[in-house]
């Protein structure tokens, strides 16, 4: 049987799972757990991909995955592949731990993004291994709530954004939306999947369709993979404008947002950043780590990274 075509551009979302081996267990320990959680960070880091949800089961695990740079097969080979490999040395083991390739479906995140998020986060009482989804410490949910530290390279705000501007008044209506879920069991939204690789409307299937025939239509003159994201996306240099522009009255703000957006919307990698502003990288690091939380305490610096992402997303259309 014919493999479904990997469909990518940037900013592209994607439920993403996978299965242990014979359906083995992928997790035994919670240093198990907490190593994967360690490549989806590195996989952040590395290359860029941003993670709006995450639940790791005993023999499999869900990720809500978005990648700016159009680059899932090398985000997935790095986390599948490091966890493997920690994963045989301390058993002493070899062979493959995933049981054949990871499954992506390509999803139309306005439409499905909530949906996907609440199911995730419900496996856990689904699979009957806790009464209560607050009670399960391995996924993204008690950082929505916010009872836990948001991670780096969790993106909560995108799906928190539906609830409201006010950051624990969202917070607080997610919980009921996942809790409503909770007790109505509501359906599996994956359930509707198109060609068993697409969720979305007919609208985003008729999208996903053209640029599987344009991919089908390259694929005879490509002799080497090209890196279409770099093609596609504001550069380092246009990123800093719009950033200069949007933060005219917020000088302070300009060049700490313009590393963070770099990283976390532009998808470039720390080496990237670093040489445009003369910066090593840990030192870029520690600035994105810093600003995170400040962005997460600060309603004002919030609007301006909304204002931000939505003039780089005409700049795309405008590309």
């Amino acid at each position: 049987m014919a493999r479904p075509l990997r469909v990518s551009y940037p900013g592209a979302f994607y439920h993403i799972t996978a299965r242990g081996n014979e359906r083995k267990k992928i997790f035994s320990s919670n240093r198990d757990r907490l190593r994967f959680l360690s490549y989806l960070e590195s996989a952040h880091m590395r290359y860029g991909a941003l993670f709006h949800g995450y639940c790791l089961m005993e023999n499999h695990y869900h990720l809500l995955l978005e990648t700016p740079r159009e680059n899932l097969s090398q985000i997935m080979h790095h986390i599948n592949g490091a966890y493997t490999t920690y994963y045989n040395v301390k058993t002493s083991r070899s062979g493959h731990l995933f049981q054949g390739r990871y499954r992506s479906i390509l999803v139309e995140k306005d439409a499905y993004c909530l949906e996907l998020s609440r199911y995730i986060h419900l496996n856990p009482v689904r699979a009957g291994m806790v009464k209560n989804v607050e009670d399960y410490p391995w996924s993204s949910y008690l950082s929505y709530i916010g009872k836990s530290e948001a991670r780096q390279w969790m993106e909560t705000g995108f799906v928190l954004a539906s609830f409201g501007e006010d950051a624990s008044t969202a917070r607080e209506r997610y919980r009921e939306f996942v809790k409503e879920g909770e007790k109505k069991n509501v359906g599996n939204p994956l359930e509707q999947v198109h060609a068993s690789t697409i969720l979305g409307r007919e609208s985003f299937c008729a999208f996903v369709q053209k640029k599987i025939e344009e991919n089908m239509r390259e694929a005879d003159t490509r002799n080497v993979p090209a890196l279409k994201a770099f093609e596609t996306r504001p550069s380092l240099d246009k990123i800093a404008q719009i950033v200069a522009d949007v933060c005219r009255d917020h000088p302070r703000q300009i060049k700490k947002m313009s590393l963070w957006i770099s990283q976390d919307i532009g998808g470039y990698s720390l080496s990237e950043i670093g040489q445009r502003y003369g910066m090593r990288e840990n030192a870029v690091s520690q600035s994105n780590r810093r600003y995170q939380r400040e962005i997460g305490g600060d309603g004002e610096i919030q609007k301006l990274v909304r204002e931000v992402r939505r003039k780089l997303e005409m700049s795309y259309v405008e590309t």
